[in-house]
């Protein structure tokens, strides 16, 4: 009677050991599934307060950047005071937001985002189109539906060259040399000073910004370092042309994508993934927030005028 007694007590404890084992693993584990979450959330807010800080030193202004992408998104938000503002995106598989898994359009979808709320609404067209090239993209300046987009717009983003790089990468696959690459760069050149000379043409007083490209040829031909050259070249042919007009203006990004600790490119390797996309979009709202500020100023001025 003792014995079974005995063993009766020693089952007990060895099973209430049992479901206390259980229990200490599982509120472990999920501690660190909370905890890797939580890192790789920070991971994301520190690179996006490194590039907000290489944004204070290239543009040299005095705005103090918070470290909450929701503190960043509030303050940009306050500086809309009409509800007409009207943006168009135009361009290639990077304004389309080829690569983002979110579904949130990319770049554009950050933006819009960050500047949208119920009371001072701001528009945001995107005709983006996977695949386009200079040559292209002014046949689709032609058509009438973005033409009269562009004739009401505020401010124009837009995306092109990588794929004209990418028709050189294909066409001299076996042997790259710079040489081709220059002769397409001077063809680019002309096709992209023709685009801009259309956008002011059908919106005069519209802001356009070239959002240069990054390079996504780094996973194919790491060992090729011509082709940094060769990317820096077209970057800095779309820099000086913004240069000729006050209503053009340059961003660069492909600083952001240097960043080594965290993987900005999608499975593709060539476009962005949603932290890459979330980063052009902050780099964009940071170059657009001096025209959005103008444009604050003129409408309180026009609105006392109004009241006077």
């Amino acid at each position: 009677m003792n014995r079974k007694k005995n063993w009766i007590i020693f089952g007990g404890v060895t099973l209430t050991l049992c479901i206390i084992t259980v229990l200490f693993f599982w509120f472990k584990s999920d501690q660190s599934n909370e905890t890797a979450t939580i890192e790789s959330e920070e991971n994301i807010e520190e690179v996006i307060e490194q590039v907000q800080e290489k944004d204070e030193e290239m543009t040299q202004e005095e705005n103090n950047f918070s470290s909450s992408l929701k503190n960043a998104v509030e303050s940009t938000i306050s500086l809309f005071v009409r509800n007409n503002y009207k943006i168009v995106a135009i361009g290639d598989s990077l304004t389309q937001g080829v690569g983002d898994l979110s579904n949130n359009g990319g770049y554009v979808g950050v933006i819009e985002d960050n500047l949208s709320d119920n009371e001072h609404a701001v528009t945001i067209e995107n005709y983006g189109k996977r695949g386009n090239r200079s040559d292209q993209l002014l046949k689709r300046l032609e058509e009438d539906k973005i033409q009269a987009s562009i004739k009401k717009a505020d401010m124009i983003l837009l995306t092109i060259g990588a794929n004209d790089i990418m028709k050189v990468v294909k066409t001299n696959f076996m042997n790259l040399q710079e040489e081709p690459f220059e002769q397409e760069r001077k063809a680019y050149k002309q096709r992209l000073q023709k685009i801009f000379d259309k956008m002011l043409a059908l919106s005069p007083e519209a802001d356009i910004y070239l959002i240069g490209f990054f390079n996504p040829f780094e996973g194919y031909f790491e060992d090729i370092e011509e082709l940094d050259n060769i990317l820096n070249n077209w970057n800095q042919t779309g820099r000086q042309l913004t240069l000729n007009h006050p209503q053009l203006h340059y961003i660069p990004t492909n600083d952001l994508f240097q960043l080594r600790d965290v993987d900005l490119l999608a499975d593709d390797n060539f476009h962005p993934n949603t932290t890459g996309y979330t980063l052009i979009g902050e780099r964009v709202l940071t170059y657009i927030r001096p025209t959005i500020e103008t444009a604050q100023e003129e409408t309180e001025h026009q609105n006392a005028i109004t009241q006077e």
